[in-house]
């Protein structure tokens, strides 16, 4: 029996476990169960409750007692009873079975749908009827009232075959190109067919009309959903007069009130996969729908989780035992799943002994579905040497990382780190000798990690227990530093504070102010509860005293003026360490072209020498020299226009070099204008000819003696 947990639900899968194949010999076979631990622990609650390689659909009779299973390979039927927990029949049959239903409250009347568009009538004996349908079937259904048989599949008919005359009716013609499912409401028997398309079609059997159509194709669409193709309606389910749940094949479900022709919900499986089964669970409220890979539980009126199921194997279908907990899942496996879940009611009487067995295991401490999985993830794969593990069965996708063997997990590590265990102990001897020492005269000492931090707490904590102590009923918080939730922080050199990294750097000033605003508070208060002790008064603001609002506003600007300067030392910081990186950069390029000489240096003496001599460059054809110390000419080129610039290229007629480390470049280009600087200019050139026209000459007025009081008289 496996347990798991999921949303606080508690579940029990009664198959999980090994077991025992039939070909088995009796000695074999109670040998390992005497000595494997896996088969002892095991439950087997109803016998060889399994198929030979797939089951494809499960029922319940309506009197509980019988269970039955269609499944291959040889396709079969096999007929459990549950009050002797074992198997009662089994039946095999011409062909695979698409859907088969139960129409007594026992199994003494059975019909099933083939693949081969047979359909074949079984009573308590055995076969008893053989007829074929028109077209290949996929659902039918059962009409109580009028003894009719509908079945759906690749036609737009629905085919009507009444068992009480034994014969077919005339079809109801649908609009749909094919019919998957069908479901007949077991209050007023109203009879709905879900289509291709996304359709669902409601017909009335007493008049055989249509009375309603529903588009849940383009209802089962979200915002930001990608249509890749029209969702089609995969399952079908009534519950009530008045609630219908519809799923596509698309993944989502669809909670629709008959009244309305917009859902009142949609739930998304978010699997991208066909809804296989739908069920309701009438005492809670809750819907059970499954896809191949999940079932989900949920509140059909607001939706919420309350529960999910996820086995081994693809679901093909599920059935919930009535009035109980229990439920049943058809597997793309040779073994049926059972699952028994107290929280949604209990174990059927057949199986009461289950409430017992839960109620002691969730007295005592059980083994949940990871303890013997370790998680790790991709970086502790990388460290251990695992990578090329990724996409094995050793590990299981989950979340950022994988589950592994917890043994595996612990071989490998030992291999890794062969002396993990070695520094394990020593570190467990230095704890155990610290331990001995801590029963003797303690000295206040600071602690080997973050002792700036350790020191600034122990102040802030004498602080405190000098305000408590003043005050009548006061008591003093526990520190930081006596915390055993902390105590790893000043222990473990991992959590060593770098006061040189930017993060700490721009909120340090913050934590500082903060850090002397409580300073100031607690010796406000400290004020306040000497001044309330001797007046027998409460804590009032002595007079005079500027209120703390408005020292915190100078406070805030105070730090503010840090954070920013702190900030500007930091782009600094860049800057130089980008300059600083260039320069180590332009250094290490070799640009220039120099002769070796032949032969090596024999001694230092002589590549001093070498190193003294002075150093000779070559320049390339075509280039002109010029020299590297000239700034000031460079400044003043810099400072120019662009346009100046050029015009003095063009006069010098010297080509234009650039002096840097990594090489000479050239860039011609012809700035282009737009048409309305075009027609700006054209438009001032106008203007000034016109102006020039109007011009008079002023040479008339110029005289000698030019104006003013006139000559002086000498």
């Amino acid at each position: 029996m496996q347990i798991s947990s999921v949303n606080n639900v508690k579940i029990y899968n009664l198959s999980h476990g090994k077991s025992l194949p039939e070909w088995l010999s009796r000695k074999m076979s109670v040998s390992l169960q005497q000595y494997s631990l896996d088969i002892q622990r095991r439950i087997e609650l109803i016998q060889d409750f399994e198929m030979p390689t797939v089951c494809t659909s499960i029922r319940v009779s309506r009197d509980g007692q019988f269970i039955l299973a269609a499944g291959t390979y040889k396709p079969r039927i096999r007929c459990y009873d549950t009050y002797q927990l074992s198997l009662k029949f089994e039946r095999c049959l011409d062909s695979d079975v698409v859907a088969f239903d139960i129409l007594s409250d026992d199994y003494s009347k059975l019909v099933f749908l083939h693949s081969d568009r047979y359909v074949e009538f079984h009573s308590q004996h055995g076969h008893y009827y053989k007829t074929r349908v028109p077209k290949f079937g996929r659902d039918f259904s059962y009409h109580y009232p009028s003894c009719d048989l509908y079945f759906v599949g690749m036609s737009s008919e629905v085919f009507r075959l009444n068992l009480e005359q034994g014969r077919f009716l005339s079809s109801l013609q649908t609009d749909a190109v094919e019919n998957n499912v069908c479901d007949i409401n077991p209050v007023h028997h109203l009879f709905a067919t879900g289509s291709s398309e996304g359709r669902v079609e409601c017909w009335d059997p007493r008049v055989r009309k249509r009375v309603g159509m529903l588009d849940c194709a383009l209802s089962s669409l979200t915002e930001g959903t990608e249509v890749q193709h029209l969702p089609s309606v995969s399952a079908l389910k009534f519950n009530g007069s008045l609630t219908m749940a519809v799923g596509t094949s698309t993944g989502q479900v669809l909670l629709y009130d008959l009244r309305s022709s917009q859902p009142l919900l949609v739930k998304d499986h978010f699997y991208n996969m066909p809804i296989k089964s739908l069920n309701f669970h009438e005492q809670l409220d809750l819907v059970v729908s499954a896809d191949s890979k999940v079932i989900k539980i949920w509140n059909k009126d607001s939706g919420k989780i309350f529960s999910t199921i996820q086995p081994q194997a693809n679901i093909n279908d599920v059935c919930i035992y009535p009035h109980s907990g229990m439920l049943f899942t058809a597997n793309e496996d040779s073994k049926m799943n059972t699952f028994y879940i107290p929280a949604l009611g209990p174990a059927p009487r057949w199986c009461s002994f289950l409430d017992n067995l839960t109620e002691e295991l969730e007295e005592s401490p059980e083994c949940t579905v990871y303890d013997d999985y370790k998680f790790v993830t991709r970086k502790d794969l990388e460290n251990l040497g695992l990578s090329h593990l990724v996409g094995s069965s050793l590990l299981r996708a989950y979340m950022h990382g994988f589950f592994m063997d917890i043994r595996l997990y612990h071989k490998v590590k030992s291999m890794a780190n062969p002396f993990a265990y070695e520094e394990y102990r020593k570190d467990k001897i230095r704890q155990k000798i610290e331990e001995s020492r801590a029963q003797r005269v303690q000295v206040k000492k600071l602690p080997r990690v973050n002792q700036e931090l350790a020191l600034k707490l122990m102040e802030e904590g004498d602080d405190e227990a000098e305000l408590a102590s003043r005050k009548k009923k006061g008591k003093a918080l526990p520190s930081i530093l006596g915390d055993d939730r902390f105590k790893v922080m000043f222990e473990n050199p991992d959590y060593q504070v770098d006061e040189q990294s930017e993060e700490f750097r721009l909120l340090n000033p913050i934590v500082s102010k903060v850090g002397q605003k409580r300073k100031k508070k607690l010796r406000l208060l400290a004020q306040q509860a000497a001044a309330s002790q001797q007046a027998d008064e409460d804590e009032e603001e002595p007079e005079g005293r500027a209120s703390s609002e408005e020292e915190s506003s100078d406070d805030d600007k105070s730090w503010v003026e840090e954070v920013r300067e702190q900030r500007r030392l930091l782009r600094q910081e860049g800057r130089d360490r980008r300059r600083q990186e260039r320069k180590e950069a332009d250094r290490n390029t070799v640009l220039l072209e120099t002769e070796q000489n032949g032969g090596e240096k024999t001694s230092n003496t002589a590549m001093s020498k070498k190193t003294s001599q002075p150093q000779f460059y070559q320049i390339k054809a075509g280039e002109e020299f010029r020299s590297f110390n000239d700034m000031a000419q460079k400044q003043k080129l810099q400072k120019a226009s662009l346009e100046d610039r050029l015009k003095l290229e063009e006069h010098s007629e010297t080509s234009n070099m650039a002096d840097t480390a990594v090489g000479s470049k050239q860039l011609t280009f012809t700035l282009k204008k737009s048409e309305q600087q075009w027609k700006q200019q054209q438009a001032e050139q106008e203007h000034y000819k016109e102006r020039k026209k109007l011009r008079r000459s002023a040479g008339h007025l110029s005289s000698s003696r030019g104006r003013g009081r006139g000559r002086r008289r000498y």
